[in-house]
């Protein structure tokens, strides 16, 4: 049997760095990682509420646009620096969004000493990364495209990306049918078994009317 390990954490030191930036006594150390926890819920929230409001535009970016491809917490003593790093950042630069998000932080975690400062950084190549293809697959599924089609377009965004290597691989009743399985398509190198490739990875879930389909993404950046 084959022993699996996740690609990022497997990195964390090396080629990988963590998300989350501060310090914390052992017996405080669970607080602090729920609070996390509550930070990119609530931003994950907001942008998936917001995202079904304005669900009638229709343009190309819109199948993979206002992903957030990590979030980056920072912890000082009186302040809490919040990076979100995100594909197309449409939503966030409308007029007063950072300010009714900051709020609704603010309820959520309670933090009635520390002053909360969020900033956004757009994604310089969006299709570069493994949450965007995701989403863009998604996107296609939950509107009837084949899924191999849907898994062919996600490869060919990458050529937009300066990548060495790309694998795609999804799991679950695919095509309606019955019986699940899984199906898998592959570009370039992707070396799993070395520390020092740089890869990027995610795990994405895909709610369609047959039911739950399971993405994954592998993205062989550098060495």
């Amino acid at each position: 049997m084959g022993q699996k390990i996740n690609p990022l954490g497997f990195r964390l030191g090396t080629t990988q760095n963590h998300y989350s930036f501060w310090f914390a006594q052992p017996k405080n150390y669970s607080e602090g990682l729920q609070e996390d926890k509550k930070i990119r819920n609530c931003i994950k929230n907001y942008i998936q509420k917001n995202r079904k409001k304005s669900s009638n535009r229709k343009i190309e970016s819109d199948s993979s646009s206002e992903v957030i491809t990590h979030i980056e917490i920072q912890k000082e003593i009186d302040t809490i620096h919040v990076i979100i790093h995100i594909g197309f950042p449409n939503l966030l630069k409308k007029k007063g969004a950072i300010e009714e998000l900051e709020k609704d932080i603010q309820k959520e975690v309670n933090s009635v000493n520390q002053r909360l400062n969020i900033a956004i950084e757009k994604v310089k190549e969006p299709y570069r990364q493994p949450n965007i293809l995701a989403e863009y697959i998604a996107f296609q599924l939950k509107n009837r495209v084949s899924f191999r089609k849907a898994m062919k377009k996600a490869i060919e965004l990458t050529k937009k990306a300066d990548i060495k290597g790309v694998k795609i691989k999804i799991a679950g009743r695919l095509g309606g049918k019955e019986i699940a399985r899984a199906e898998c398509i592959k570009k370039g190198r992707l070396p799993l078994q070395t520390i020092r490739a740089k890869i990027d990875y995610c795990c994405y879930p895909i709610r369609t009317i047959y039911g739950v389909l399971g993405v994954k993404i592998w993205i062989f950046i550098e060495e």
